[in-house]
């Protein structure tokens, strides 16, 4: 198919668009990319949408209820209805595992369909690859990605799965780091940030954003921050399917009272910096946005070493980077932070500094920029 001359239409294949990191990431491209550009969106969990709130009213954006679905036996006619699909567009868009069967359609009837390029992204694992990935869908994403323009990965640990299990040659994978405007996040707080949530004086928050997502593992940090003395508060900014677990697990432990799950904020940079302390308790990450924001915010962070986490954060921060699956460690980290106040200062501006020098969002745009220009066979995008 030839690339056509006038708005680049660009067809978005995710596992879901509920408001996560990989998600609103793609939201904020498209809004970066400007309202020259037809976007068409679908979600692999029907009605799962949320991060829609995050686009811009100006940008070009349509949610199809009739696209084949992207989950099911990878049968061939299934497979043929997708790549029928996918014809009509100037890019083709995928979203970890959950579109890996539309990957796959390109894969098989691309060349006869004349489907436009594909770049597939790929974030990290749901809660049933987090300890360990599934041979059978290793092979799977082998053929698959065979066929994909270019792969897109956040982190170092991704690009070296990438390139050992799903055999992707150097010259198809492209590391880009998550960026943030570094700018937002030196403002000060506001207060009236979170709806029926005011930060009283005297408090201090222990916060996280995150989807409420199995793999998220909040339920731990529950236990965790049980830990904490009783001036800190536990604020779980998000949404999502776990949410009556993680209020369950306070409930048990009589901390009802202190842990908040006030739902999804659309703008991070007014919230996050509410936070005296950053945590994360996941049982897979890759290169979590959100510890980004953190960062940039100057706050230090207490997280298990999931994915590129301990590399990403200030040596000065290191201390309170523990060892991944392992809970009695984390509340320790989480009690020994409480009670340094002078080190999560310091920590914190370390943490800003690094934020500043390597996660700039201007250098994540042009990145991606570069990537799907080439993909279409472009000079300039869009």
């Amino acid at each position: 198919m030839s690339v056509s001359a006038g708005r680049p239409r660009l067809l978005h294949l995710h596992s879901s668009f509920s408001p996560g990191g990989k998600e609103l990431r793609a939201a904020k491209l498209m809004n970066l990319f400007g309202p020259y550009i037809d976007h068409t969106v679908v979600s692999g969990v029907p009605g799962a949408l949320g991060a829609a709130e995050a686009i811009d009213p100006a940008i070009s954006v349509t949610y199809p209820a009739d696209f084949p679905p992207l989950s099911g036996k990878p049968l061939p006619w299934r497979l043929l209805a997708l790549a029928r699909a996918m014809r009509g567009f100037d890019l083709v868009l995928t979203y970890n595992w959950g579109a890996m069967d539309a990957v796959m359609a390109h894969r098989l009837f691309g060349r006869a369909l004349g489907l436009p390029p594909l770049v597939h992204h790929e974030d990290g694992f749901n809660q049933d690859e987090a300890q360990r990935l599934k041979p059978a869908r290793n092979r799977f994403r082998r053929i698959a990605l065979a066929g994909a323009q270019e792969l897109v990965v956040p982190s170092q640990r991704l690009e070296q799965i990438a390139r050992q299990a799903w055999h992707v040659p150097a010259e198809r994978l492209r590391r880009i780091a998550n960026g943030i405007p570094l700018a937002d996040y030196g403002t000060a707080p506001n207060g009236a940030a979170l709806p029926g949530l005011v930060k009283r004086e005297g408090e201090l928050w222990l916060g996280t954003l995150a989807g409420l997502r199995a793999v998220k593992n909040l339920p731990r940090l529950v236990r965790a921050f049980a830990a904490m003395p009783a001036q800190w508060q536990l604020v779980i900014v998000g949404e999502g399917p776990e949410r009556a677990a993680i209020a369950a697990e306070a409930a048990r432990l009589g901390l009802a009272d202190r842990v908040h799950l006030p739902g999804f904020a659309p703008d991070p940079a007014r919230v996050v910096g509410l936070f005296d302390l950053f945590a994360l308790s996941s049982d897979s990450e890759q290169f979590p946005i959100s510890v980004v924001e953190a960062m940039a915010a100057g706050l230090a962070v207490v997280s298990p070493a999931v994915g590129d986490v301990a590399a990403m954060v200030a040596p000065d921060n290191a201390a309170w980077i523990t060892p991944a699956g392992d809970d009695d460690a984390l509340g320790a980290a989480l009690a020994a932070a409480a009670h340094d106040p002078a080190a999560r200062q310091q920590i914190g501006m370390a943490n800003r500094q690094r934020a500043r020098a390597e996660y700039d969002e201007a250098a994540m745009l042009a990145a991606y920029r570069d990537c799907y220009a080439r993909a279409m066979g472009r000079q300039n995008f869009p």
